[in-house]
């Protein structure tokens, strides 16, 4: 046994070390494991108060259940930093987020102890049946766990896997990570009694016995039976918030305190013996351990930099202190709100992310954060475009995947007023390749009706949202993560559709360049200006429709053009392009070259790291330039 006066986290070899350790050991490592969490994520940024928040049931989970064998997922994975810590990765924990170093999500690929990737949220009880089946299938003995939040909970794909799960009668252990503190107000020691006793292996049991000797009496055994299930249920749920999953057959156990390990271990074991379904209900506090995050865990939820000893963000240099696009559009948005009742804003659990706090306090009544629920977003926002209203719809650019169908037949096909504002479009940084914005291009030029921009700047952002909101069908405006140029935000007078801008006249080549890679590709080609090669560089500003005049022009006055993207190359801007000069015969006299991101996935790593190692940078555009047209 380890000594008090000893490291606890620098002695453990293993997960498996986690089980021999005395409460009092278990109680000073989450304290050391909470330490290099803050010690990390105020250098390197990170989702700080989720993974404080589950440290005690993290070592809980790791007594119990052996990591090696058992398939432990992780919804979302930023709860999973202190799992990360004692699977393995200790030793590599500083690199957190950093290119080359671990990723900030689960990724099996990492470790063998990550069972499932995930970026997004509520997949795990998805695919923890998925996982259940195989192994009743294959007559394996592993345990399945899916640890899922609360705000994931919200998501229709976390129902549907409960609904076929209780169906499917699979043992499946689903712990609801539950740390919104109104709940915890609620519920106390009685509730937290009643469902552990009535939810024991000895109880259950003994109600299926019961159940059956019941319906082997005549005429009333049904009838007794329906009262003593009426009878439990209204004494257990007056108390918990467990009819919910009891109805969809779920064997419910909890609250359970989810910072106390010895109850967490008891009520885990339990869980462990039990047959079919079960629904472990955690509550826990986010930010726990640290007072800045347990005060403010939004702003802690995904955190910059910081200093550790008093939670203040650490000073930017003076170019990041720019508005962000972010910011940009919540700012134009309540502008143009102001004037015209008919918008509504509308977001999937990211208020602050996507810009619409500000939205959200002056027009409370026009503001509908869903809840993780893209898909219904979506169409939310068709039906409100029926009835004469012009919703925007802001989610991160790789968030709207999930809501293609919808994208697709309730707004496109109907042509509705929609307006889709994609946040974080093209390399986002350090959260890696599932937030990635790289394929929104490819995946919504093509739908009918669609209109699909990219701002070079925050003042042609505005530009757009004031393009969109006359429009009388769908649009999408795509702008990166981040700080803007600093652009002069005056105008926001709408643009004409298909409409370019020649930022540069040349006499060599044209380089066509869409969205942030506008100003680089600028750049690089005021550089070989000074070196004899004159480049002309046109902002596209449309994807769809695409500046069709320009082209023409390109094709009848050069010999090549450089078409520059930050998305995928398969089905991007460039393909638009080509598939253009190729149905107007105008190939002929023009060589083409795209550049963009290839078929792969791109890695975690700063934003200009990962531009710089795809050749998206000013330098990689102009090495790009030199090697085609020289």
């Amino acid at each position: 046994m380890t000594s008090k006066e000893e490291p606890v986290l620098a002695g453990l070899a293993s997960p498996e070390d986690i089980r021999g350790l005395s409460l009092a050991d278990l109680n000073r490592l989450a304290r050391e494991v909470r330490d290099l969490i803050i010690r990390v994520v105020s250098t390197n940024g990170g989702h700080l108060a989720p993974s404080l928040g589950t440290v005690e049931l993290t070592l809980a989970l790791l007594k119990v259940f052996d990591p090696a064998k058992d398939r432990i997922i992780w919804d979302v994975g930023h709860q999973a930093y202190a799992y990360k810590i004692l699977t393995g990765r200790r030793d590599s924990f500083h690199t957190l987020r950093t290119r080359g170093g671990i990723s900030g999500f689960p990724r099996p690929a990492e470790s063998a102890f990550d069972h499932f990737a995930v970026g997004h949220s509520s997949t795990s009880i998805s695919a923890g049946l998925g996982m259940s089946v195989a192994r009743d299938i294959l007559d394996t003995d592993q345990k399945v766990l899916s640890i899922i939040g609360d705000g994931s909970m919200t998501a229709g794909l976390a129902f549907e896997g409960l609904n076929q799960a209780g169906d499917l009668d699979r043992d499946l252990v689903v712990i609801l990570n539950d740390n919104e503190m109104s709940i915890a107000k609620n519920v106390g020691a009685l509730s937290s009694f009643l469902s552990r006793n009535l939810s024991s292996r000895w109880m259950v049991r003994f109600k299926r016995d019961f159940e059956s000797f019941m319906r082997q009496i005549p005429r009333i055994g049904d009838d007794i039976l329906n009262y003593a299930r009426k009878s439990e249920e209204s004494l257990k749920n007056f108390f918990t918030p467990g009819i919910l999953f009891e109805a969809l057959k779920f064997n419910y156990i909890g609250p359970v305190d989810g910072h106390n390990i010895t109850s967490l271990s008891r009520i885990l074991e339990q869980s462990k013996s039990l047959q079919g379904p079960v629904l472990v209900h955690v509550l826990t506090r986010k930010g726990k351990g640290y007072k800045p995050a347990e005060d403010n865990p939004t702003f802690y939820h995904g955190v910059g930099c910081f200093e550790p000893e008093t939670g203040l963000a650490r000073k930017k240099p003076d170019g990041e202190c720019l508005p962000s696009y972010t910011d940009v559009f919540g700012g134009i948005l309540c502008e143009l709100a102001e004037k015209d009742d008919s918008i509504v804003a509308i977001t999937a659990a990211m208020p602050e992310g996507t810009g619409l706090g500000a939205f959200a306090e002056r027009f409370p009544e026009r503001f509908f954060d869903v809840g993780i629920c893209e898909q219904h977003a979506v169409t939310f926002a068709a039906g409100m475009a029926t009835q004469g209203l012009r919703p925007v719809v802001a989610i991160y650019s790789t968030f709207l995947q999930r809501s293609y169908d919808q994208v697709v037949h309730d707004v496109c096909l109907q042509n509705l007023p929609v307006t889709f504002c994609l946040d974080r479009g093209g390399i986002v940084g350090e959260d890696g390749p599932t937030h990635h914005g790289n394929f929104d291009f490819s995946f919504l030029r093509h739908i009918p009706n669609m209109i699909c921009m990219a701002p070079k700047d925050e003042a042609e952002l505005q530009r757009m949202l004031a393009t969109a909101l006359n429009h009388p069908g769908p649009v999408s405006v795509r702008y990166p993560r981040g700080v803007g140029t600093g652009a002069d935000l005056g105008n926001i007078s709408p643009l004409d559709l298909g409409s370019s801008e020649v930022m540069k006249e040349g006499s060599h080549g044209v380089i066509l360049a869409i969205g942030s890679r506008v100003y680089p590709a600028l750049e690089a080609a005021l550089e070989m200006e000074k070196d004899g090669l004159s480049l002309r560089v046109v902002n596209a500003r449309f994807v769809k429709p695409l500046p069709q005049k320009e082209l023409k022009e390109s094709a009848a006055n050069y010999k090549g053009l450089l078409v520059v993207e930050e998305n995928a190359l398969a089905g991007g801007f460039g393909s638009a392009v080509l598939e253009f000069l190729a149905d107007e015969d105008l190939l002929q006299g023009i060589r083409v070259k795209r550049l963009g991101i290839g078929d792969f996935f791109v890695e975690h790593g700063p934003p200009q790291e990962l531009r710089q190692s795809l050749g998206l940078c000013k330098n990689g555009i102009k090495k790009a330039a030199l090697d085609f047209f020289q």
